[in-house]
């Protein structure tokens, strides 16, 4: 079987020149730290208790057996029997990898179209935002006889998908009755939480009501899509057992201690000497492919909620030999890429301007299909698109992007998926996953917190008068108002 393949030609001095390229030099002087990291990563995810308490767990998420494969395919053959519609609400990795899974494995157009679906429902995602607009237009467009809500939640806290259950929950009460309740599934915490009290409280008046699925321990949202993502693949049609192969082969391939075996560690590797020694702060994520566009999105939260820490990693070692990593206030590192999600061709009318002739800060992804499952021939004998392939010329896309890039010493590197399947998408994702955390012990930060996302939610709950906030948080808030003065706004 081919592989995925990863060509880093044009991250290298003998393409793009020493000043903006990885030169030998550049990878002799990262291949302690290299070395060091592997022996640290590889050492936490061979412990059952490391990976749990470190939120590495994702790295067994591969393995999971053939028994629960069908748990989740009988209940999704289920729902799909009874409802033409289903819900998923859920941010951050309760969402994006939902939606790029989607995306990516299902027909163009699949909501839109009968035929494409084969039998299966629509299936929508809400609960990510908090624009009015897109929930009331979806209800009041949706039979609620006919929908089924899925809501994916560790906490049940999340303001922006509790909102949202509590608004379809009043929907589904008012047009369906006492047992709305058994229209909803709950992907939560199999243990503590709201969300998880709510099912506990649900299940016992009614065991039908609330059911649910947990979500593992050890995983955190943006890690979790072979987790939290599994019903919604069942739902689709989509063969979960070859997601998992495919992410299982990966694994193995990016465990290997060898760089020159080892892809995701080279990816990482690469990108961080272009970050720390050549300024390219930035990552433009650029698949040619419009199905592989939600998935870059998916990969901006991997990358940025992993890696754009503040303070750096402090590990601490109990006398058993259990690590705790906490945030050293006394480093500030302020560290991690700024990554931006295109796409070919529609964006080389756009961020490709920038990308050539704009500050040279930026290093290029791209991810290229070499086979479409469908394809499509240009009609015509006299033009010269005439008797061409839309793939062919996706293609030609691509490699003429490439050179132009290097033309003006601008590094980028290629992600070739033989085609796009449960498969080879179920090895790209790990791919990404295990680069983003070998460069988040490259960086020396922890790739698997996310402590600059509370500052939001800290500020809304303060708002609206949530009980039990710490007192530090509520004397900081009030200590530090928003200033708005008049004369600065116009």
């Amino acid at each position: 079987m081919q592989k995925i393949t990863f060509d880093f030609n044009n991250m290298l001095d003998h393409s793009i020149g020493g000043l903006h390229g990885v030169t030998p030099s550049d990878m002799q002087e990262l291949s302690g730290r290299i070395k060091d990291a592997h022996e640290h990563l590889t050492g936490l995810m061979a412990s059952p208790v490391a990976r749990k308490t470190l939120s590495l767990e994702w790295v067994e998420l591969p393995l999971q057996g053939e028994k629960m494969i069908d748990e989740v395919r009988s209940l999704a053959k289920e729902i799909a029997a009874k409802f033409d519609n289903v819900v998923s609400l859920g941010i951050g990795g309760s969402y994006l990898g939902l939606k790029a899974a989607q995306d990516a494995l299902c027909a163009p157009y699949y909501n839109e179209f009968k035929a494409l679906r084969k039998g299966r429902p629509r299936i929508y995602f809400e609960g990510n935002n908090l624009d009015p607009e897109t929930l009331r237009a979806l209800l009041k467009n949706l039979d609620p006889k006919k929908t089924f809500v899925i809501v994916i939640s560790k906490s049940g806290e999340t303001t922006e998908t509790k909102a949202a259950l509590m608004v379809i929950e009043a929907w589904l009460k008012k047009h369906v009755g006492a047992k709305f309740g058994r229209r909803i599934l709950a992907i939560t915490d199999p243990t503590s939480g709201s969300l998880r009290k709510k099912v506990d409280q649900e299940q016992a008046k009614d065991t039908l009501s609330f059911r649910s699925l947990p979500l593992l321990k050890g995983v955190g949202g943006r890690f979790s899509e072979l987790n939290i993502g599994l019903l919604h693949l069942a739902l689709a049609g989509v063969d979960i057992a070859r997601i998992f192969e495919g992410a299982l082969a990966m694994r193995e391939r990016c465990l290997s201690p060898d760089l020159a075996g080892n892809p995701a560690y080279m990816y990482a590797a690469l990108h961080t000497i272009l970050y720390r020694k050549k300024g390219k702060s930035i990552a433009i994520v650029m698949p040619f492919s419009e199905a592989l566009k939600s998935t870059a999105d998916w990969y901006v939260q991997l990358l940025a909620e992993s890696l754009g820490k503040k303070y750096a990693r402090k590990i601490e070692i109990a006398n058993d030999g259990t690590e705790a990593w906490r945030a050293d206030a006394s480093k500030v590192v302020n560290v991690g890429r700024t990554p931006v999600a295109c796409r070919g061709t529609n964006d080389l009318h756009s961020i490709q301007q920038n990308n050539i002739e704009g500050e040279n800060n930026k290093a290029v992804t791209f991810i290229r299909v070499k086979k479409f499952a469908r394809d499509l021939k240009i009609p015509g004998g006299k033009d010269i698109l005439s008797g061409r392939s839309y793939s062919g010329l996706l293609e030609l896309a691509q490699e003429a992007t490439e050179w132009a890039l290097a033309r003006e010493s601008r590094p980028s590197c290629t992600i070739t998926l033989p085609e796009i399947s449960p498969y080879y998408w179920g090895g790209l994702l790990f791919f990404f996953e295990m680069a983003t955390a070998f460069e988040g012990e490259l960086l020396g930060v922890n790739a698997f917190d996310q402590p600059g996302v509370e500052g939001y939610k800290h500020y809304m709950y303060f708002k609206l008068g949530k009980p039990g906030l710490p007192e530090a948080t509520i004397k900081e808030i009030k200590d530090n108002p928003l200033i708005k003065d008049q004369r600065y706004i116009l």
